[in-house]
C-alpha cells in the first residue's frame, strides 16, 4: 500500500484529503492527515468576532466533521520532516513513512519577534485578532472600552488575507458610530506599505474610503518596539505612534515544524514551484495553503483555486506525467467597508485588482472594486459556503479557478 500523507488538516489540508479521497484507488493509496488539534476555526470569522457580528459556535466546529472516512486522521503533534528520507517523525516517537507528501502546515502570528508586543499590554491594550483566543478578548475589551485612540496597526508582509487590517479599521469605524461614540475615537492605520493596500492599483482606486471615513493613515511605518510603559509604538527611524488600544497584525511565519526540519526559508515558508506547487527542493514533496513562499496572498480562496490545481498535478506526478504550470496567483476577495457594505476584489500574479463584473462578464451581479450591499451579502454567505462546500471539496458554481480576464477592464494594467 502506498502512502499519501498531508500536514495539516486546516483549510488547506481538509480541502486536499476531500479532493483525493474521490480521485484515488482506495486499494493502492492510503491517504492519512497529520493534526494536533481537535477543532477546525474559520479564520475570515475573526474579522467578526470583535464586533459581535459572529458568535464563537458561528466559527469553531470539530475537525473530524471534514475529514473523509477513508481517510486516516492521526491526531499528533509533528516533530519533524525527513524530506530526504520520505519520513515524518512524531512528537510521541512514531515515524510515518510516505511516497507523497502534501505540506498545509499553515502560518502564524510570531508577536515574540518585536519587541514589547508580548508585553505586559498583551490582551489588555494589545490585541491581535489573527487568533481565536486574540479575537475573543479583543470582543470582550471592545464592549466596555470608552473610546480614546484606536491604532490599526501591520508588523510586516506577508500576512494571511492582506486586506483584514483594513476591514478591521472600516468595521472599527461603523462598530463605533453605531454605538453613537464614533467622536470619541481616534482611528489610525499604520502600514509598512506605501499605500493602504498591498495593491498599487487598488489603493489608488480606493483610498478615499480612508479620507471618507475620517481615518488617518500612516505609512512606511516599520516597527522596532512597542513601549507597554509610554504606550507607544515605535518605528526605527525613532518616532512614535500613541496608543491607547492598540490591534497589531504581528509577523507571520510558517509553522516552526518546517524550521526543525531546514525546509523553509527565513519565516519559515516552503520554496515552492508558483505554477505547479511542487516543492523546488523535492520532487515528491507539494505545498499550498499559507505554508508556501509563492508570490500570492495568503488566503482561503488562494487555497481553494490551488486545491483543484493540485488535485490534477498529483494524479500527474502518480502516473509520471508532466505538470501541469496551470497556477496563475488567483485571489477572489470580499473587502468589507463598514455600514453593511463591502468591494470585491479579482486578481493573480499578473494583474492587479480592476473593475469589471463578476462571476459573468457584463451581468455581474457583483461589481469590483465597488462598495455594495451585495458584495457584503456575498462575504457573510461565504460562511456557508465554506462550511458546506469548500472544504468537502466541492467546486464553486461559475467561479474559475484561474482568473478570466472577460468582463473586467485591464487597460492600465501592465502584463
Amino acid at each position: 500500500m502506498k502512502q499519501l500523507l498531508i500536514l495539516g488538516a486546516g483549510t488547506a489540508g481538509t480541502m486536499m484529503a476531500n479532493h483525493l479521497s474521490h480521485e484515488l484507488d482506495k486499494n493502492t493509496w492510503q491517504i492519512s492527515i497529520v493534526d494536533e488539534r481537535t477543532k477546525h476555526y474559520y479564520q475570515p470569522g475573526y474579522l467578526f468576532l470583535p464586533f459581535d457580528i459572529y458568535e464563537p459556535q458561528d466559527i469553531v466546529k470539530e475537525i473530524e466533521e471534514f475529514i473523509p472516512k477513508n481517510v486516516h486522521l492521526i491526531k499528533s503533534k509533528i516533530d519533524r520532516i525527513e524530506a530526504k528520507n520520505n519520513v515524518v517523525l512524531l512528537e510521541d516517537g512514531k515515524k510515518l513513512n510516505y511516497d507523497i507528501l502534501i505540506v498545509a502546515t499553515g502560518a502564524r502570528i510570531a508577536p515574540e519577534e518585536t519587541q514589547g508586543m508580548q508585553g505586559k499590554c498583551w490582551h489588555h491594550s494589545v490585541f491581535d485578532f489573527y487568533t481565536y483566543e486574540g479575537a475573543l478578548a479583543l470582543r470582550n475589551r471592545l464592549r466596555t472600552w470608552d473610546g480614546g485612540k484606536l491604532v490599526v496597526h501591520i508588523t510586516e508582509m506577508p500576512i494571511k488575507c492582506p486586506v483584514a487590517p483594513l476591514e478591521f479599521a472600516f468595521l472599527a469605524d461603523s462598530f463605533f458610530k453605531h454605538k453613537k461614540m464614533r467622536d470619541k475615537v481616534e482611528i489610525t492605520y499604520v502600514t509598512p506599505l506605501s499605500g493602504a493596500f498591498t495593491k498599487p492599483k487598488a489603493t489608488q482606486a480606493l483610498d478615499h474610503l480612508l479620507h471618507d471615513k475620517n481615518i488617518h493613515i500612516e505609512t512606511d511605518f516599520a516597527i522596532e518596539s512597542i513601549d507597554n510603559d509610554k504606550k507607544v509604538i515605535v518605528d526605527y527611524g525613532g518616532k512614535e505612534i500613541p496608543f491607547d488600544l492598540l490591534v497589531t497584525v504581528p509577523t507571520n511565519k510558517g509553522d516552526d515544524v518546517i524550521g526543525r526540519s531546514g525546509m523553509g526559508d527565513e519565516l519559515n515558508y516552503v520554496p515552492t514551484n508558483k505554477a505547479t506547487l511542487q516543492s523546488k527542493d523535492f520532487e515528491n514533496v507539494f505545498v499550498l495553503g499559507d505554508a508556501s513562499n509563492i508570490p500570492a496572498s495568503k488566503a482561503g480562496s488562494v487555497a481553494h483555486f490551488e486545491a483543484e490545481i493540485l488535485t490534477e498535478n498529483i494524479l500527474r506526478y502518480m502516473k509520471g506525467e508532466a505538470l501541469k504550470e496551470e497556477f496563475d496567483g488567483h485571489a477572489n476577495c470580499f473587502v468589507e467597508t463598514g455600514n453593511g457594505k463591502a468591494l470585491l476584489i479579482d486578481f493573480n500574479y499578473t494583474h492587479e485588482p480592476v473593475e469589471g463584473t463578476f462571476p459573468f462578464p457584463g451581468i455581474g451581479p457583483l461589481r469590483l472594486l465597488k462598495e455594495s450591499r451585495i458584495n457584503h451579502m456575498g462575504k457573510l454567505a461565504f460562511k456557508w459556503i465554506y462550511w458546506n462546500m469548500l472544504l468537502k471539496g466541492t467546486h464553486i458554481p461559475f467561479v474559475s479557478t484561474t482568473m478570466q480576464e472577460s468582463g473586467k477592464h485591464f487597460e492600465n494594467i501592465e502584463h
